[in-house]
């Protein structure tokens, strides 16, 4: 096995818990053992919901500067330890190295800005409009925080949760995905150095995923659900929060548009398109997934793309001279390959860019020309490095065409100014839109989506409320 500098065991109460089954943790780029790790079972799970909810006791009620001071220090914590970080990631997930470097630099941010906020949450006090009485408003942790987190974003999926959540003075259990557990086991390591009291924070590692998380839902003191993960999954743990009421935030999938209007600078564009869809090599929920390209542009646009698709270098991740690592898994690889198989069906052709190393969950990235609206790459979130180029010849073509599906979660568009972009940014429907650039993403920006890819926002100043009652009290004063 291959050495990571992780824990291995379940973190419940403050403690490491050995299981006597255990997961493997392999690398996607060697097909190698990175590590065996706990294999919690539903009582495991239960366990780290009483322990949440012990400390939920004590920490919701710990002055707002303390828990600020801790996330600071988880802050520093992992700043000063990236390249640890960003190894366990490039090894586990399979992305480059820079990307993996990126990651936990963006993870780290969220410890700082909700350090930053929790001591900032603010009530109301204000007369009725009758003057009967006066209103008073406050807010209040919400209580155990179940969260699933998915194996795109380890660090930053998992910091992104937990960040708020202690802010807001809440207590958390949180189950990683299988693919890459070791981050989310060393984020936990660093709020446990970082001085977060026994069970506020709780990890639990499962190969049981379904009956772990149903019989957490279930408990009574577990207070609210933050899910992300697919779409098909966020709806069938909707349906199960919905026997409790149970309050949750949902950062579902994503299908994003990016569209090149006339006029837009070609060569910004492609430079855009290569961050929104190459960051992650493509496995991400923001990650452009259609380009709609005006057909002014479309040939020296495609032209361009390719050229910088076919310099990229793919290898292992953890070597910084590669570009793009390897997927995740040879199943994600292989859902990414068929998807290309069905499009030729439909009548395009696919062309890779590069050859690939033969060990490995590797893929090369895609062009792919003359991409009807509507078809397979189009209608489907790829979740990899695969450019289907589609044409329109008017502004309301594009428009309509990018918004005809039923996800909304962000879109990129390329305009001939600013101005113009934000006009057209407006008539997208999509919770996020990034105007001339391919990276919107931002610890102080909210993160969330329209229609089907979720509820709720996270980051910003909406984030920490995710994990807020709000109370009102009617006073005579």
């Amino acid at each position: 096995m291959s050495s990571v500098t992780a824990p291995t065991g379940l973190l419940i109460g403050g403690e490491w818990q050995q299981t006597q089954k255990r997961i493997q943790v392999m690398d996607p780029a060697t097909f190698t053992v990175l590590a065996e790790i706990g294999d919690a079972e539903v009582a495991d799970g239960l366990d780290a919901v009483a322990a949440a909810h012990d400390a939920f006791q004590t920490w919701s009620v710990t002055p707002a500067r303390q828990r600020a001071e801790i996330l600071r220090r988880a802050f520093e914590i992992m700043s000063a330890e990236l390249e640890t970080c960003a190894r366990i990631i490039s090894l586990e997930n399979g992305k480059a190295w820079r990307d993996a470097l990126g990651e936990a630099t963006y993870a780290a941010e969220f410890f700082r800005w909700f350090s930053e906020e929790a001591s900032r949450i603010e009530g109301g006090f204000r007369y009725a409009p009758n003057r009967d009485k006066t209103i008073i408003t406050d807010h209040r942790p919400i209580g155990v925080a179940y969260m699933i987190t998915p194996w795109n974003f380890p660090a930053a999926m998992a910091t992104r949760k937990l960040a708020p959540a202690l802010a807001a003075g809440c207590t958390a259990v949180l189950k990683p995905a299988g693919e890459t557990p070791l981050t989310a086991l060393w984020i936990g390591d660093v709020l446990q150095r970082a001085g977060a009291p026994a069970g506020v924070v709780n990890i639990i590692t499962t190969s049981q995923t379904g009956p772990v998380s149903s019989a957490i839902l279930a408990d009574p003191r577990v207070a609210t659900l933050s899910f992300t993960g697919s779409t098909y999954v966020g709806k069938m743990l909707l349906k199960q929060t919905a026997d409790r009421v149970l309050p949750s935030s949902m950062e579902l999938g994503g299908n994003a548009p990016f569209i090149a209007f006339e006029g837009a600078d070609v060569d910004a564009a492609v430079s855009g398109a290569m961050i929104a869809k190459m960051r992650n090599g493509g496995a991400a929920c923001t990650a452009a997934n259609r380009f709609y390209i005006h057909e002014s542009l479309a040939e020296e646009f495609t032209t361009k793309l390719e050229s910088a698709f076919a310099a990229l270098t793919i290898g292992p991740g953890i070597d910084p001279a590669n570009d793009l690592g390897a997927m995740v898994s040879v199943k994600e690889r292989d859902k990414i390959l068929e998807l290309l198989q069905e499009a030729v069906g439909e009548g395009v052709v696919a062309t890779p860019s590069s050859t690939v190393p033969e060990l490995g969950a590797f893929i090369s990235p895609y062009v792919v020309r003359d991409v009807i609206h509507g078809s397979a790459l189009t209608r489907n979130e790829v979740f990899g490095p695969v450019a289907p180029i589609v044409t329109f010849t008017d502004e309301d073509e594009g428009v309509r065409m990018a918004n005809d599906t039923e996800y909304g979660l962000i879109s990129y568009v390329f305009a001939k100014d600013p101005g113009t972009g934000v006009k057209l940014a407006r008539r997208m429907e999509s919770g996020m839109v990034a105007v001339n650039r391919g990276l919107a993403s931002d610890p102080a920006a909210p993160f969330g989506g329209m229609k089907e890819s979720g509820l709720g926002r996270e980051g910003g100043f909406a984030g920490i409320h995710e994990f807020l009652e709000t109370q009102y009290f009617a006073v005579d004063l």
